[in-house]
């Protein structure tokens, strides 16, 4: 995944858990669900990436 890719699945992450809270990961999740029934592999990739960010939670430079 490229840099690019990487920021915006932390920025959608950081929206999900500003709107969201602790939910934030079961919203991403459903996103992904909804996007892989359609089929669309590269907007499941991404929501994948906003899973995993929202599982291992924002770093120090995420916060800032």
């Amino acid at each position: 995944m490229s840099s690019e890719s990487d920021r915006s699945a932390r920025d959608a992450a950081m929206a999900l858990m500003r709107q969201y809270g602790e939910d934030a990961a079961v919203i991403a999740t459903l996103r992904a669900a909804e996007v892989a029934a359609m089929g669309d592999a590269e907007a499941l990739a991404h929501w994948d990436a906003v899973i995993a960010f929202l599982e291992t939670g924002p770093g120090e430079a995420d916060l800032h």
